[in-house]
């Protein structure tokens, strides 16, 4: 299996802060794989030594199989960077800010003016390439960075909060683009504090708390993590006396919100027999039943609680 990104026992402290304490993981290529922590757990951090930014105090990390300490520049020509706040010029404009971009890099000129055409037109920026970023909305200057990013065409992506205090409209916007990314075959490290934006993208994800990595594996598989009872949400064509249904032998807890009841149980199976056997008595049909996984959420959550 070829990995992109290795990193064994990076470490970076801030006078008596241990901002990072003993990282190790890996990213697969062509996967997204997502970075998750409270504020201040070691994620900007940990993304500004792979990036080449910052020096670590003791550690390795290799991109595309180059040392970011002894070749960082071999390293960076391999990989774009999101940052969560806007590196764009904003008395340039968009047209300039991508050729200067790909000056940096060293694209040859031809190849800059394709790219940077096709870019503003799959970014929906074509129509304003010449006009100045300050003019720009946040959702504009984002596709305009990550536009930016993938001026040298590279085979990794740092994504660091890319959809950050955006509107609806420009959130799914970047996570089509993303998506897109992905299926070109771009390895994508995202640091995000969104758990829904992480359980629809990403293939694996590292939770990083107090420095460490708590967990790493598939959102499915950390939600598995959590030992709860299991939960089932359901409807009736009928009015249901809570009190009543809450006495059902299957039932541990129970709650309401509109038309929907959630019901906690250790056996599910046993619980989906007893609400036919109850409708029947009761001559009252179940509309819709559903049975609900712990969230990512939960699993974040108590991962932290955990320290």
């Amino acid at each position: 299996m070829e990995y992109v990104v290795e990193v064994q026992n990076l470490n970076k402290g801030y006078k008596e802060i241990k901002a990072v304490d003993g990282v190790d993981f890996k990213v697969k290529k062509g996967e997204i794989f997502g970075f998750l922590g409270p504020n201040g757990a070691g994620k900007t951090t940990t993304v500004r030594m792979l990036t080449g930014i910052i020096k670590p105090d003791s550690g390795k990390a290799y991109i595309l199989g180059y040392d970011i300490q002894k070749e960082p520049l071999k390293a960076k020509e391999h990989l774009g960077v999101v940052p969560e706040t806007s590196n764009a010029y904003v008395d340039l404009s968009a047209w300039q800010n991508l050729i200067l971009t790909s000056d940096l890099y060293g694209v040859p000129k031809k190849d800059a003016v394709k790219r940077a055409n096709d870019l503003l037109k799959e970014f929906d920026l074509y129509g304003r390439k010449d006009d100045k970023v300050k003019g720009f909305s946040k959702g504009m200057k984002q596709r305009l960075i990550l536009a930016m990013a993938l001026i040298n065409d590279p085979q990794l992506l740092f994504l660091d909060e890319p959809t950050s205090g955006l509107d609806v409209q420009s959130s799914i916007l970047i996570r089509q683009m993303l998506i897109k990314l992905h299926e070109k075959g771009k390895t994508i490290l995202l640091t995000t504090h969104n758990l829904e934006e992480a359980n629809k993208l990403c293939e694996r994800i590292a939770i990083i708390n107090k420095g460490k990595i708590a967990a790493i594996d598939t959102p499915e598989n950390l939600k598995k993590m959590i030992k709860k009872l299991n939960t089932i949400e359901v409807t009736f064509d009928g009015p249901v006396n809570i009190q009543e249904l809450s006495q059902l032998p299957e039932i541990q807890d129970i709650s309401k919100k509109g038309d929907k009841y959630s019901l906690n149980t250790e056996n599910i199976n046993n619980l989906i027999l007893t609400l036919t056997e109850y409708s029947k008595s009761k001559n009252i049909k179940i509309n819709s039943l559903n049975t609900l996984d712990p969230s990512l959420e939960e699993v974040f959550i108590e991962l932290i609680e955990r320290g």
